[in-house]
């Protein structure tokens, strides 16, 4: 199986999630991860499985995986499988009523990656994910690297990948 993992990391924490998501998948053959400035379009031809994942700024995704999904064609993964994670704070750890009012109501960045894959064709495997930050520059709240592999092998559990 062809798996490619992009993400975009500010302060490393999305990336040790990548890492763990693909590292969850090595044994189902050709998997990669990179991050999306070292990822060129074409190489999402012919993929079985494509996994998108940034940290959650102002809402959304970052920039650079904006312009990514941007950049792929309307039915540009068609047949391929997708999935999409996102790292965030919990609202239930935020001490502003109104920054929590905010972030439940416009919301974390990989429900917006989720519906771009989808409008381009792909095939949403599994609901978007969120892997949580303790602080600003992290660290990863404790078994979050865990969570992300079980997250990442449930993708393909009992999928005809």
């Amino acid at each position: 199986m062809k798996v490619l993992t992009v993400y975009d990391s500010y302060f490393g924490n999305t990336e040790k999630i990548a890492h763990a998501i693909g590292n969850a998948l090595d044994a189902q053959g050709d998997v990669e991860v990179l991050r999306v400035g070292k990822v060129k379009l074409e190489q999402v031809t012919g993929l079985e499985l494509l996994i998108v994942g940034s940290p959650t700024r102002g809402f959304r995704p970052s920039t650079p995986i904006a312009r990514f999904l941007k950049g792929i064609a309307r039915n540009g993964l068609v047949g391929v499988k997708v999935a999409a994670f996102d790292t965030r704070f919990s609202a239930s750890d935020v001490e502003s009523r109104v920054l929590r009012t905010l972030m439940n109501a416009f919301g974390y960045a990989a429900r917006p990656i989720a519906d771009r894959l989808a409008r381009v064709d792909g095939e949403l495997m599994i609901p978007p994910e969120g892997f949580i930050v303790v602080d600003t520059e992290g660290p990863l709240r404790e078994g979050e690297l865990e969570r992300a592999a079980d997250w990442a092998r449930r993708i393909v559990a009992g999928k005809d990948l």
